[in-house]
């Protein structure tokens, strides 16, 4: 692959423009108003598919956002990576806090700047590009596939079904995703695991309508003083959560391989310092990386109630509203987990409200074998771009199909990302480093090539 840096380097601006055909398309999943961007963007997605080679692609309808399917077949002996990404982004509020238009892709401080630059437009079109050079220089040893979903976002709800009803299609050796980070630039990683998720929405009510704050505060609850408190609840001084049955099947992470973590790269100061924050917070007794790596946590993603507009409106709101994630570790059921947040939630609130809960969505835990083929076949190919070997790391993040993959076609994943925490994913600001992309086209065919050969073993 001597002119792969060369196909790179001519291809640029051409890879560019074609990675920005699809972040101009607004396809934000949780929001109504974007239904057709979705179907736009998953036609964009067909295109570039047929464009870089696949001898077919379809767009398949989904009970939620379309499906893309694309495939090439080499050889009936070769062995098929499936290769997973999504097309949907997050919400871009608060719109204000940009210092861009979300949906223009603007390069500078050699960083594209847009919603989906990272996740996952920019890490799952590297893969496109990747497979185009390999199709284009006649160097492709495995059989590709390519799914592409519109609901990662939102809990992946249709492509559960699509599998579940499309196994032969989806028929595979391994899958292979971009949709994670490395430690830093100079220090590659491949994510071995996965949190799980269980993400619900609660409603507290109080009067039949909103009340002047005067004449009634002190006489009726607050619904929003009362949601304050029921969540604050949630946690002891310890900040280990107080849910009944919460840690009960935990899985206990052996005291080596809480020493082989802490092997990692980790700069405490510097990472404060990126944050703009004094002191890190987190469970007593676990370290930052185990916080994020091994152990459960509960947010509050948002909070609502009462009066938010301009200048003051003194009332007292008939209802308050929060949306909280709860990020789960192996061995811990995100179905389980939510029926208990839901029976203390409701048993913990006065009688002076009424309690709703609403799951929305969630999904399982994820570890990948360090031993597996794939992984091997990963390993090398970081170390033949970067110079190094890439450090296994667990991710705080959750990609809840991964293990849905596993349970309903019965096929491992491996997951090469190339993203950085500075990248700025679900937040205003995103941003990928334009190295990171380009390296990721170059890190790429490696894997085809040493997995193939590896396989023939």
């Amino acid at each position: 692959m001597k002119d792969l840096k060369n196909y790179i380097t001519q291809n640029q601006d051409r890879f560019l423009e074609e990675l920005f055909s699809l972040i101009r398309i607004p396809s934000i999943s949780s929001q109504s108003e974007h239904k057709e961007d979705m179907h736009r963007c998953a036609c964009r997605w067909q295109e570039l598919l047929l464009e870089a080679g696949v001898d077919k692609c379809e767009i398949f309808a989904t009970d939620g956002h379309p499906v893309v399917y694309g495939e090439k077949t080499v050889s009936s002996a070769a062995p098929t990576v499936l290769v997973y990404g999504h097309y949907d982004v997050m919400p871009v509020d608060p719109l204000e806090l940009w210092h861009t238009n979300p949906f223009e892709p603007v390069i500078k401080e050699g960083k594209i700047w847009a919603r989906g630059a990272d996740d996952d437009k920019g890490q799952s079109f590297m893969h496109a590009k990747a497979f185009e050079y390999l199709v284009h220089t006649g160097q492709l040893n495995c059989n590709v596939k390519f799914m592409l979903e519109g609901e990662e976002e939102i809990g992946s709800n249709s492509l559960y079904n699509f599998c579940e009803t499309r196994k032969e299609l989806l028929k595979a050796d391994i899958i292979l995703v971009s949709d994670t980070g490395m430690i830093a630039t100079d220090i590659p990683s491949i994510t071995v695991g996965l949190r799980g998720l269980s993400y619900l929405e609660v409603t507290v009510k109080g009067p039949n309508r909103d009340l002047h704050s005067g004449i009634f505060g002190g006489a009726v609850a607050n619904p929003v003083n009362v949601l304050c408190q029921m969540i604050a609840s949630l946690t002891n001084e310890q900040n280990q959560i107080t849910i009944p049955h919460f840690y009960d099947d935990v899985l206990t992470v052996s005291d080596s391989e809480r020493a082989a973590m802490a092997q990692a790269p980790f700069d405490l100061e510097a990472y404060k310092k990126a944050l703009d924050i004094k002191e890190v917070h987190g469970e007593a007794g676990y370290s930052s990386i185990e916080r994020t790596g091994i152990r459960p946590t509960l947010d509050v993603c948002g909070i609502w109630g009462g009066y938010t507009g301009e200048g003051s409106k003194t009332v007292l709101p008939s209802e308050a509203h929060a949306k909280i994630s709860m990020r789960l570790v192996p061995n811990q059921d995100s179905h389980k987990i939510t029926e208990l947040f839901q029976k203390h939630f409701e048993a913990i609130a006065p009688n002076c409200v009424t309690v709703t809960v609403t799951p929305s969505h969630g999904g399982e835990a994820y570890v990948s074998p360090i031993d597996m083929v794939a992984y091997q076949a990963a390993e090398k190919a970081y170390e033949t771009t970067f110079g190094k070997k890439p450090v296994p790391t667990r991710s705080g993040g959750s990609i809840p199909i991964i293990a849905g993959f596993e349970r309903i076609l019965g096929i491992k994943s491996i997951l090469m990302g190339f993203g950085l925490e500075s990248d700025a994913i679900h937040s205003p600001n995103e941003n990928y480093k334009l190295e990171h992309f380009l390296k990721g086209i170059e890190t790429i065919p490696y894997f085809y090539k040493f997995y193939a050969e590896m396989m023939k073993k």
